[in-house]
């Protein structure tokens, strides 16, 4: 086992060791991290560091690997201009917020959601109803997080990022993360991809549409919220798209419908 003994101390504001069994105060850094200029990632001590290495080290690995080849699959056969790029670093959501039952569960399987679609629809409580709605603003709140990061040369790996922490700092889980397998924390669905795709390396460029699919998990209640954004300037075919897909939204959830 080869692994960096040293660490850098920080002055900032403390964060959380990343190793993902701990929540204590974490004030050391990994050095690689620093050298393959990736966002720093924290530990409280050297024990630790040594626990969560063989995880930790997949990131560098990774890191080393996208600076050679940033696309994969170059032979596929693609229906479009788009690319599958690599994934970003793993991310680990702190023990203390609450997971839906699946993430414990090999596959990601839900069965709760499994025995729900065998049951008629249950009708809320008034208090059920407030913490849905609570599941939901929260929700929004996220998205619009994501909202604000969509740019030219901004990558989906990011988005993801953002969304992430920002359940994290509401204190909900990312619903996606996990389920069935999924890898990351929100979905972001460039161009040709219909929908669920997976955050990756790739920079948004001028003239992209991207969805960003978001879900947190808040006190047992789920708050699922999707949109579409425009990258730069975008063509008039994409923005008919998608103000005819609003559009159509609109009419089907009309009270009556």
């Amino acid at each position: 086992l080869i692994f960096r003994l040293l660490f850098f101390r920080m002055s900032t504001e403390s964060q959380i060791c990343q190793r993902p069994e701990c929540n204590n105060v974490a004030k050391l850094k990994c050095p690689t991290c620093i050298k393959l200029n990736l966002k720093p990632s924290y530990f409280c001590c050297q024990n630790c560091f040594k626990e969560d290495w063989e995880n930790h080290k997949q990131i560098h690995k990774l890191a080393t690997m996208n600076q050679t080849s940033k696309t994969l699959y170059p032979e596929y056969s693609y229906t479009g201009k788009l690319r599958a790029y690599a994934q970003g670093v793993p991310r680990f959501v702190p023990l203390s917020i609450a997971r839906p039952e699946y993430v414990n569960v090999m596959g990601g399987i839900s069965y709760e959601e499994r025995d729900a679609k065998n049951r008629g629809i249950r009708i809320l409580s008034d208090e059920e109803i407030e913490g849905l709605r609570l599941a939901c603003r929260l929700g929004r709140e996220v998205l619009n997080e994501a909202a604000a990061a969509i740019d030219v040369g901004v990558t989906t790996d990011e988005i993801d990022r953002i969304v992430h922490e920002a359940c994290i700092e509401r204190d909900c889980y990312p619903s996606p993360l996990g389920y069935l397998g999924f890898p990351r924390s929100c979905c972001t669905s460039v161009n040709e991809v219909i929908c669920h795709g997976i955050p990756d390396l790739r920079p948004l460029e001028d003239g992209d549409i991207v969805n960003v699919d978001v879900t947190v998990y808040h006190r047992g209640f789920h708050g699922d919220l999707n949109e579409t954004f425009f990258v730069g300037n975008v063509d008039d075919d994409s923005k008919k798209l998608v103000r005819v897909a609003y559009e159509s939204l609109v009419e089907a959830i009309k009270i009556g419908m």
